[in-house]
């Protein structure tokens, strides 16, 4: 059982994808407009959900989860945490998310998306994997259901941040935000955050994150993040 912040809770059930770095710096990344309708794709157990519920209080957020044992995880922590007005979790394939969700109905869209390529024989969990969710699924999906001017949250490693802009383009997503993480100054990013907007105009701001400094302690970012 993991503690958050405000009183919530979360249960991964083992062989699930665990709470890490990437959700959490991503829930802290995210800018949500007041009255928040939030999609998370590739929801796992409701992490990314119950995250921005616990800092968010007027948001609401739907997950769409391929995986039947972790949608089955969120369902118990929505129950749980008392989220069932707030949090909800589907069992489906994100790319049939055109035939499930109405064009537009989202004011955000957030994900922590496989990183890696893989396969039915790969050791990787499914999560991890791009043969259920490929960076070109996930953008497809993300601008079929966000609204014009909405904004797509999504972490991944640095080495694919130019495919991922290459690939936004077609899908008139922009990149507005992009923020480096690294876990000490003077090493290469861990991670990146960026924020795509549905029919944004170019425009880039640039943020950089240590998660600690040169001695190894939490820097004000860290406990920000952390809620410490």
């Amino acid at each position: 059982m993991e503690t958050l912040y405000n009183g919530f809770t979360l249960e991964i059930p083992e062989g699930a994808f665990p709470l890490s770095t990437d959700s959490m710096v991503l829930a802290h990344f995210a800018r949500l407009p007041k009255n928040a309708r939030v999609l998370d794709l590739g929801s796992g157990c409701g992490t990314l959900g119950t995250l921005l519920c616990a800092r968010e209080d007027s948001c609401r957020v739907t997950g769409i989860e391929l995986s039947e044992s972790a949608h089955l995880a969120a369902l118990e922590n929505i129950r749980r945490n008392g989220l069932g007005s707030r949090l909800e979790s589907i069992c489906a394939d994100l790319r049939q998310i055109p035939e499930r969700i109405p064009a537009g109905s989202f004011s955000c869209c957030v994900s922590n998306p496989p990183y890696f390529s893989g396969g039915p024989g790969s050791k990787l969990l499914l999560a991890r994997r791009e043969d259920g969710c490929t960076l070109e699924d996930l953008l497809k999906s993300a601008a079929w259901a966000l609204k014009y001017g909405g904004d797509l949250f999504l972490v991944h490693r640095p080495e694919r941040l130019g495919e991922l802009l290459r690939r936004a383009g077609p899908y008139q997503l922009e990149a507005k935000r992009l923020c480096l993480v690294r876990h000490r100054p003077g090493t290469a990013p861990n991670l990146i955050l960026l924020q795509l907007r549905k029919g944004g105009k170019p425009g880039l701001t640039w943020e950089e994150w240590n998660l600690t400094d040169e001695t190894g302690n939490p820097t004000a970012v860290y406990r920000e993040v952390y809620h410490i």
